[in-house]
């Protein structure tokens, strides 16, 4: 498909003038979606966290470290998995150093979960992988770092933590 390069008037542009031309949709389309996230802000505000709610699993002496709030977003009900209390945005992140030893038949694959459904998958057991994302959370969801095998990873370098970014209430 052969590229236009003629200005609104239908003469044949030069390189420089298909660059300007270029780089003023970029901003325009820019300036666009910024109109629309004002927008969004001014009708749809977001009822923002008042105290801060962390939990934080390893890295060894492996036990969980919740931020201590009035009202507590989520509650630990095993070891790598955590259970929300509260709807909100969430930043979940996790650090999986593999241990590099591991020889044994199962393979090398770390999974991150959102109650069943996996959020994130790790099988390069070359490197230490890092997770860092949000996600929209409801209560009654767990996020859970399983391993296929014990010995997979080195505890003494991972960790997974959550924060609450933002509780999702509209506020009118």
């Amino acid at each position: 498909m052969p590229v236009d390069d003629r200005d609104p008037q239908g003469h044949r542009m030069a390189g420089r003038q298909r660059l300007i031309y270029s780089l003023l949709s970029v901003a325009g389309v820019l300036s666009l979606f910024c109109c629309f996230l004002e927008l969004g802000k001014t009708f749809f505000p977001l009822k923002t966290a008042s105290k801060s709610c962390v939990a934080k699993f390893g890295p060894l002496p492996s036990k969980w470290k919740l931020s201590s709030c009035e009202s507590p977003c989520m509650n630990y009900t095993d070891d790598w998995k955590l259970r929300i209390l509260q709807d909100g945005l969430y930043l979940v992140f996790a650090q999986v150093a593999p241990n590099t030893t591991y020889q044994e038949v199962a393979p090398y694959e770390v999974r991150l979960l959102k109650n069943q459904d996996i959020l994130h998958v790790i099988k390069d057991k070359s490197k230490v992988e890092y997770v860092g994302r949000s996600f929209e959370l409801h209560a009654e969801d767990t996020i859970n770092l399983i391993f296929n095998a014990e010995h997979q990873v080195l505890k003494n370098n991972s960790y997974l933590g959550i924060f609450l970014i933002d509780h999702l209430k509209f506020t009118s």
